[in-house]
Parts: structure tokens; sequence; C-alpha cells
């Protein structure tokens, strides 16, 4: 009963009768195992009674301790270790049709079943031990356990799509988004340099300012720009008339989250603000969906040129890459938990702007400064270690 898989037993429950009654038992344990205990402790107390009449009336009151070893030996091999190692590994073969008998046994035990389980919860009361209830819900913890162990039956890029959906709730936007400072806008205040601007954009998407960087005005689409000049319509005013209001994302806000209100305002990016609103970043809805599915093949190269591979087996890394990104392909584990990018976890952890040819190991990668300049760092080389 108790080895039996519940989600198979779930699932097994809709066609099957005794799997149904199984089901049903299981739900509340409080009867099933008193019930159990009940028959068990009855039948072999019963048994112990018995070999001790026969023991004595066949070989006198010396045989007793013999005919209680030989009992304990039976009871063990055959109504304890064997039995239960056999249901174990054939639960439902076992369980389901015992469930007829066990049903009937709890109804027929119930007034003593009630009477045993009050005096046991009165008794541990009186110990101060206070009963808990099991609401069932299941961690996400498990949830991935549940997944690794359906290896056999689900394909491994689904099972890794579905682990990292649940891992979805652990990731903040600011882990995922494009920093400030790489963000590409034009400023509106200056109608005769917005074409010009427009000209020399490689991006899909623009934010858009008024007079100051910090003065975000909107978002514009290159796609609907492209349409003024398909329909020769093109103009700064209607350029203009384009810029679509900006929406803010709390930082802090879990990708599981965000991917819902994308989906409800009918988003695709948001801009990422902290508490004194000012802008940290951008979050995109094809980041979300990379962190789920994996890179799309149009972000590939743009990580390909951020960490290069040398032939010694080392890498050159722009410290900017982001440490998720960086551990999904170099398969390494560094930390997110202080920094976000690879700069910031060197800066971190030395507490200073580093010079050139300083060499930093954290975990097990030496990390040797290659480029830097008076405020960051440019280039840097990693070299993975054998833990051993």
């Amino acid at each position: 009963m108790m080895a039996i898989n519940r989600y198979r037993l779930k699932a097994l429950a809709k066609t099957n009768k005794n799997a149904k009654r199984t089901e049903r038992l299981l739900e509340d344990l409080d009867p099933l195992i008193g019930t159990i205990l009940l028959g068990n402790n009855l039948v072999n107390i019963f048994a112990s009674s018995i070999a001790t009449i026969l023991a004595i009336k066949l070989w006198g009151d010396g045989s007793v301790i013999l005919a209680s070893l030989a009992l304990t030996f039976i009871i063990l091999v055959f109504a304890e270790t064997t039995p239960k190692t056999f249901a174990a590994k054939n639960p439902e073969k076992i369980a389901l049709p015992a469930s007829i008998v066990i049903e009937a046994f709890i109804q027929i035990f119930k007034p003593f079943v009630w009477l045993i389980a009050q005096l046991s919860q009165g008794i541990l009361a009186i110990l101060g031990i206070k009963e808990k209830s099991d609401t069932g819900d299941i961690s996400s913890e498990e949830l991935k356990m549940v997944v690794n162990d359906a290896k056999p039956i689900i394909a491994s890029n689904y099972q890794k799509m579905l682990l990292n959906i649940i891992d979805l709730e652990k990731v903040k936007v600011e882990d995922i988004m494009i920093p400030r400072h790489e963000l590409i806008s034009i400023d509106t205040s200056k109608p005769d340099e917005i074409i010009k601007q427009l000209q020399r954009t490689q991006h899909t998407r623009l934010l858009t300012y008024d007079t100051s960087s910090n003065n975000i005005t909107g978002v514009l689409h290159m796609r609907n720009v492209v349409n003024l000049y398909a329909k020769d319509a093109f103009s700064v005013e209607n350029v203009l008339a384009l810029i679509r209001k900006p929406y803010f994302v709390p930082e802090g806000t879990s990708l599981a989250h965000q991917l819902k209100h994308f989906q409800m305002q009918k988003r695709r990016l948001g801009l990422v603000v902290d508490e004194y609103g000012e802008i940290r970043g951008l979050i995109v809805l094809e980041d979300i969906l990379e962190e789920i599915v994996g890179q799309f093949t149009s972000n590939q190269n743009e990580s390909i040129d951020e960490v290069i591979k040398q032939e010694d087996g080392s890498y050159l890394v722009d410290p900017r890459v982001s440490i998720r990104e960086l551990n999904a392909l170099l398969n390494t584990n560094l930390s997110v938990d202080k920094a976000k990018t690879l700069n910031g976890l060197i800066l971190e952890e030395l507490q200073s702007i580093p010079k050139r040819d300083v060499s930093i190991k954290i975990d097990n990668i030496l990390i040797d400064i290659i480029q830097i300049t008076d405020r960051t760092i440019k280039l840097v080389k990693l070299t993975k270690i054998d833990p051993s």
C-alpha cells in the first residue's frame, strides 16, 4: 500500500475499481494503518500464545524459550521480510486485490481503531506533540525528482524543458535582463537627428527618450517604421506617433509571474525598475522563453562572440556576459546570488577594480584579467580546473 506509485495509481483509478478503492484508502491513512497494525499484532500475539501452550504440553516448561526463538524466526522470514519485500517490489499486484479485504476489515474494526486512535492522540497531547495536518502539497524539489525519475518515458529535451519551467519561479527578471548601459535609445527632442539614428540602428526595438536618457518616453518598433516606408508615409511626425508607452516591471519579479503578465498585457518587453523607479534594464519575452527551451538560433552568434574557446582549452570572455548564460555555455556552476554578470562577480570577490594580469580563482574556475580600463574589466580568460 505505501510503496505503490501514487501518480500511476491515480491514472489506474480512472479505469480500475480496485485502484480507485486503494486510492480512497490511502487518502485517510489513520484507519488504514490502524486496522493493519491491529490485525498484525493480534495474529502475532495469538500465534505466540498458541506456540507457548503447544511447547509446554509437548516438551514441558523448558521448551518455551526454544519455541519463542523458533516462532520469531518463522515470523521474520515467512510473515515479515519475505512477503513485505515481495509486496514492495510488486505493489500493484498485491495492493489492488488486497484493498477489498482491507476495506472490509476497516469497517469491522472501525470502533476499535477509532478508540485506539483517540487514546494515542490523547497520550501525544499530554507529551506536547500536536497532530500536523498534511495538505498533500508537493514542493518544487519533489516535483523535479518526479520529472527526473520519468527519464524512460520523457525525452531528455522535454525533460530539461519541464525542469526549466519548474525553476522559473526562482529566477528573477534582473537575472536575465539586458543591462541599462547596453540599451539603445533615440532622442525624440531632436527631430532632425531621428532619421539618422534610425538609419544607424541594428535593433528591431528602440527606446525613446526626451532630452535626457533617464526620461524614457516609450518603445519604437522598427517593423512599424518600415511599414511607413512601404506606405510612402514616412515622416518624423508619423514615426513619433508610433511610439508606444513604456511598460514597467518591478525588480524582483519572478519569470513565472512576468510571463503571465506579458500574456495578460499583450506585451513582449518591459523596463525593469528598482524601488526608486530608476531603470535597471530591459526584459524581453524571448529571453524568458529561452530560459525554458534554450537559446534560439538568432541569439547563438551573440553568445559565441562573448565566449571564444582557445586551442589550450581556455576561453576568452567578455565579462559583461551574464553568469547564467556563462554557466549554460561552459557547464559551470558560478553563483548568481550576489552578481548577475561575470564582471560583477569578479568585482564582488576582489572588492576593487583589479589590475591587468591579476588572476582570481572562483570555485573551479581560474580567471585571468587580460584587458581593463579605469572603470571596468574589458576581457578575461577563463580556465576550468579539474577538481581532483
